[in-house]
């Protein structure tokens, strides 16, 4: 580790290409913002491992209103992600200090949990969370991408997703410990979260550098409305069209975990387990399919990745006991898809718009889950939990078809 750089600088941070230096495939600032997130998924996964059951069985809400709640969870964020992303590509010390910003945000707001004891508080308090998320996301994401050589991104950005994904396995971990030990179980977890979480926006403002510039000619500020007119470029533009297609048939992860606890039957303090097996495999697979795709093309192994999605989907409508398979089939798809997506959307776009190119691919996606989780939810309501996961595998494979054809007629990188 090593202390951030706070001297003022005018360029984003690229590797070090001179003569005779040998460029680290994977940068100490990813390898800073892993561990941010690391620290920060343990506290995100220590109150998502308990929010199902938490509103469920403790609040007694119904699936439709669970639906609307994780649609929430998932698709609010993406308003603003198209904001962080742009702020991120004004210059300045823009990425970090934006990043710092959401990283606050979503600390901010884990104690608030212990005060939200009806629905409309809840989903007021995980809405400022994703807002935290949302703005967050793109400019580290940025800052990956730009301090990393373009031939491994893929690597890179699969190395950070394995150390977010460490913090994923342990967070649950954390929340079945604090659960056993403690008597006001979810009280406990809530608080124990936000502690977490402002930990994690220390190691960010310590550790991660600023972004350092060279003495130039500053470029004209974007304005906002130029991040939609990087949907010009052919590549971005298939891109985002076929990773919100997708999303709109990928199912909210707290879905699946409430399918497979009823179909086993686990006792209440066993449900914070259930995304321990989806987190180890991604953390095994992130940086092994990471590299694999600077390899064979990433937009071939994100369709590969929904392929294994909707294997999962199958064992599950089948009623298989084989649920560590479900699991691990679960992470592949994770690892398959997150980093390689954003590793994708990088090269798709020029180095300076990076953060807002990341931010519309990822906010048309997240947009896209959000419908998702308010459709399931209302198809659980309505014709229960296996006929809601039948209609979405179907319509996953259709669209997993689809997008094959859209994403064959371009070559795997764009050059902008």
């Amino acid at each position: 580790m090593y202390l951030a750089d706070s001297r003022d600088t005018k360029a984003p941070a690229v590797p070090d290409q001179r003569p005779g230096r040998r460029v680290a495939a994977v940068p100490g600032t990813v390898i800073a913002l892993g561990a941010v997130s690391l620290v920060t998924d343990v506290s995100s996964e220590m109150v998502s491992a308990v929010l199902p059951l938490y509103v469920v069985a403790g609040l007694g809400l119904s699936p439709l209103g669970f639906g609307l709640l994780d649609g929430i969870n998932n698709g609010v964020g993406a308003l603003v992600r198209l904001l962080g992303g742009h702020l991120a590509d004004r210059g300045g010390r823009g990425p970090k200090t934006v990043a710092a910003v959401g990283y606050g945000l979503s600390a901010l707001c884990k104690p608030l949990l212990l005060l939200a004891h009806t629905v409309p508080l809840i989903g007021t308090v995980l809405a400022v969370d994703r807002t935290g998320k949302g703005l967050r996301t793109a400019p580290r994401d940025a800052m990956i991408s730009l301090a990393t050589a373009p031939e491994h991104r893929g690597r890179a950005f699969g190395v950070h997703r394995a150390m977010d994904t460490t913090g994923a396995l342990l967070g649950p971990l954390v929340a079945f410990a604090v659960l056993r030990a403690t008597v006001d179980g979810y009280d406990a977890v809530f608080a124990v979260s936000g502690c977490v979480a402002a930990l994690g926006v220390l190691v960010l403002l310590l550790f991660v550098p600023s972004a350092r510039r060279t003495a130039v000619d500053p470029a004209p500020k974007p304005a906002l409305r130029d991040s939609l007119a990087l949907l010009r470029l052919p590549g971005l533009r298939r891109l985002a069209v076929c990773a919100a297609l997708l999303g709109l048939t990928t199912v909210s992860d707290s879905f699946l975990y409430l399918l497979l606890q009823r179909q086993l039957g686990l006792a209440t303090h066993l449900f914070p387990l259930l995304p321990l097996g989806t987190a180890a495999a991604f953390l095994l697979l992130a940086v092994p399919l990471g590299a694999l795709a600077d390899r064979i093309g990433r937009r071939r192994l994100f369709l590969a990745g929904h392929v294994l999605l909707l294997l999962a989907y199958a064992l599950v409508l089948g009623h298989s006991s084989a649920v560590l398979l479900v699991l691990v089939l679960h992470g592949g798809f994770y690892a398959a898809t997150d980093g390689v997506l954003a590793a994708a959307a990088a090269n798709a776009a020029p180095d300076d718009r990076q953060g807002s190119a990341l931010a519309l691919v990822g906010t048309g996606q997240a947009l896209a889950r959000f419908v998702c989780s308010l459709g399931f939810g209302a198809a659980w309501s309505a014709w229960g939990g296996h006929t809601a996961l039948a209609v979405t595998a179907t319509a996953l494979a259709c669209t997993a078809v689809t997008t094959y054809f859209l994403l064959r007629s371009s070559a795997d990188e764009v050059a902008v």
